[in-house]
């Protein structure tokens, strides 16, 4: 995606979306096995890996520093590990083009091993703060030397053995807390996390599922994680989930879109993900799990949805660490609903990709949505089901999440509404203009 043209794509609203398709593998569980795997001793296999650009930035990561990673013919990826405390020097700097996730989970698993790495990424990575990691890396004894403002480019020196800390999360981050327990892994003693907001929980989950000795104790001051260091990962069969955070968009635009009826297959539906979906179904939404299952510790099942007439309600600020990658789109779900949603206590989106509050004010506007920007959040009062005018170019700011979620809109909007670039889409959903066209949008 370096340097690639942008991609812009135009569409207004026609005929119902309808039929069966999948969503690409869920992406924080896609980066955890790539690196927990090339951790372990011996040989993983993980089938349905996403392959977008954010996950194949950790496997070059990881390939550099020493595991030999290998996708065969059938999509199956096998990965021979180098063992806890074996990653190599990498020659170069290990480029992290638009991926936060690798970025602070590598900073994590590399600040624990005694070598040098130096973190770069695209110019919308190189403008998020990595100073929420950084602070509990450097407790644990890394040397990091970033840009200005705690950015990218990054010099990490890694040290072992590293000091095992009790750390207070100050604020809701699975990103920071997997990085402190990746650290943990090699870190002789008990690395401890305490979660005062409980977040996605996959590092917990996996970790457990590859050896690791780890405890999870909900107490008065929130959940307690402590792990056990000088692991001995072993080797797994990984099957990898849908992922939630993609099945979003599909799942809106069915809602949205008069007549429609689309089945999302094996979409996981971990409760520390899920949040959207019992957000749209407080809303009025026609959402039915079929074929619930559980796959590697994974809940997993098919979202049966239908075109659904949605009511604005005012969404519970604790709800957010369960869904926050997914409020731009449930934003243009509000456009669309009857009366006024109301969300607030998401600090987090102005750090993301871009800052998502402000965009997604910013050209929900452009398309003649009604909304209000607060410090924490958006009010937006919406149409009761009518289409939006549309009109206009969206300026998405290299965020894929943005890019998506106004193709959403321009399915429901009377003028052609245009995104001005689709090609960070790739970082975590490659196959999303195909799957909707296949859906019957005009794309």
């Amino acid at each position: 995606m370096h340097g690639s043209p942008p991609r812009p794509l135009s569409l207004a609203a026609s005929g119902p979306l309808t039929g069966t398709i999948p969503v690409p593998g869920d992406k924080s569980i896609s980066h955890r096995s790539l690196m927990l795997s090339a951790l372990a001793v011996g040989t993983s296999r993980v089938t349905g890996l996403l392959e977008g650009e954010d996950v194949l930035a950790t496997a070059a990561a990881m390939r550099a520093m020493g595991a030999t990673i290998v996708r065969g013919d059938d999509g199956v990826w096998t990965i021979d590990g180098v063992g806890v405390g074996g990653l190599l020097q990498p020659a170069g700097a290990l480029d992290m083009g638009n991926s936060g996730t690798s970025t602070r989970l590598l900073m994590g698993l590399v600040s624990s091993h005694p070598i040098t790495a130096t973190f770069t990424g695209d110019a919308s990575l190189s403008g998020r703060p990595m100073g929420r990691v950084i602070d509990p890396l450097r407790a644990m004894g890394a040397d990091i030397t970033a840009s200005p403002g705690g950015r990218l480019p990054l010099m990490l020196r890694g040290i072992a053995p590293a000091v095992p800390i009790d750390y207070t999360l100050p604020v809701a981050s699975a990103q920071v807390k997997s990085a402190i327990l990746l650290a943990g892994l090699n870190t002789p003693g008990i690395t401890r996390v305490v979660e005062p907001v409980p977040t996605r929980d996959h590092s917990e989950r996996m970790l457990k599922g590859f050896g690791a000795t780890l405890t999870v104790e909900q107490t008065p001051t929130g959940r307690v994680i402590e792990l056990h260091g000088e692991a001995e990962l072993r080797p797994q069969t990984i099957t990898v989930p849908g992922d939630p955070s993609s099945a979003a968009f599909p799942v809106v635009a069915a809602l949205l879109v008069p007549g429609s009826v689309v089945t999302v297959t094996n979409v996981g539906l971990n409760p520390t993900r899920a949040g959207l979906f019992d957000v749209l179904r407080a809303m009025g939404a026609d959402i039915t799990y079929a074929n619930a299952r559980e796959v590697g510790g994974e809940s997993v099942a098919d979202l049966v949805v239908r075109a659904s007439t949605l009511t604005g309600i005012t969404v519970d600020p604790a709800i957010a660490p369960s869904m926050i990658d997914e409020f731009p789109i449930l934003f243009v779900a509000a456009a669309l609903a009857k009366g006024r949603t109301v969300t607030t206590g998401l600090d987090e989106l102005r750090v993301k990709e871009s800052d998502r509050i402000a965009t997604m004010a910013e050209g929900l506007r452009m398309i003649g949505a009604r909304v209000q920007e607060t410090e924490d959040g958006l009010i937006i009062d919406g149409t009761g089901g009518d289409p939006l005018p549309g009109g206009g170019t969206i300026a998405a700011k290299l965020d894929h999440r943005i890019a998506m979620s106004f193709v959403v809109a321009g399915l429901v909007s009377s003028a052609p509404v245009t995104i001005d670039d689709m090609a960070p889409v790739a970082t975590s959903f490659p196959t999303f203009t195909t799957l909707l066209r296949d859906l019957g949008a005009p794309l």
